[in-house]
């Protein structure tokens, strides 16, 4: 029987994050596992307690939203230590890649029984935060403005607190010329964004890059050109069903490694939580991290 450390965030989501474990624990303590709950009083602090914990052999749960699971996920690539999620957060968008369900007895038998299986990372270069790994994605642009207004809204989540950011920071936004190297080979346009995703998902349910896949060894890469403001809101609206890729303003390329810089100062964001300036360099690191899903 698996032995768990379940690293909570108490700020995911209010007081969300320790009444989601404890519905899930119950299910897990009656099955025979053993549980200990550790808070964070920081994503250091949970990152350290992850270490300790997967060095002791312990399972890990990462109890929280997008930040708290890349932190966690990222101070765990390359190693042997098993990572499960235990979605409570804003987005949760990882645990949707990895199509977790959010009844708890439900996600309960996945964490009891699912075999580990490897998952790709993302690491994260830049001159001011050297080296950083994370799960999700890394966007530059005016969607890293709206994640920060995101996180600085206090009467509104999930969802809205998202959608609110990004009318917020579309409504300032100057789109500036990205140069994007993807393994070598240079594109360059000016415009609103370029993600590079590992994950289909970013801004809690958006599908910006439906062919991304977690294991696959790739990361795509969507970049989104200038276009009129009213048409950009459409976009927006698009990406919960995947359908702008279609459009002539967003391409979309694969690669394994990726250098986004910019003609001005682009803010950059990973997993909801990383907040930088432009240049970047961002790496798939394929199976790096074993995952219950």
């Amino acid at each position: 029987m698996r032995q768990f450390t379940a690293v909570v965030n108490p700020a995911a989501g209010g007081s969300t994050a320790a009444a989601a474990l404890l519905r899930v624990a119950r299910v897990l303590r009656e099955a025979g596992a053993t549980l200990e709950t550790e808070y964070s009083r920081s994503l250091a602090h949970a990152q350290d307690i992850a270490r300790g914990a997967g060095e002791r052999g312990r399972v890990v749960l990462a109890v929280g939203g997008d930040g708290i699971a890349g932190g966690i996920g990222g101070a765990l690539s390359g190693t042997d230590t098993v990572l499960g999620l235990v979605p409570a957060g804003r987005g949760n968008d990882f645990a949707r890649a990895l199509d977790l369900p959010a009844e708890p007895a439900a996600l309960a038998r996945i964490l009891l029984d699912a075999k580990p299986r490897p998952v790709d990372t993302v690491e994260v270069c830049s001159a001011v935060h050297d080296r950083t790994v994370v799960l999700g994605s890394v966007y530059a642009g005016v969607d890293a403005l709206a994640n920060r207004h995101a996180n600085q809204a206090r009467l509104l989540r999930g969802a809205a607190s998202y959608y609110a950011g990004g009318l917020r920071a579309v409504t300032t936004w100057r789109p500036a010329v990205y140069r994007v190297t993807v393994d070598g080979r240079e594109h360059t346009h000016r415009g609103y964004t370029v993600v590079a995703a590992n994950s289909p998902y970013y801004g809690s349910g958006r599908m910006i890059a439906p062919g991304a896949r977690v294991d696959d060894g790739l990361l795509e890469v969507v970049m989104i050109r200038e276009a009129p403001r009213r048409l950009f809101f459409t976009l927006m609206n698009e990406l919960r069903s995947g359908a702008h890729v279609e459009r002539p303003e967003v391409t979309i390329v694969r690669g394994r490694e990726i250098r986004v810089e910019a003609d001005r100062p682009v803010p950059y964001g990973a997993d909801g939580e990383v907040e930088a300036t432009l240049p970047v360099t961002v790496r798939v690191l394929p199976g790096a991290l074993r995952m219950l899903r």
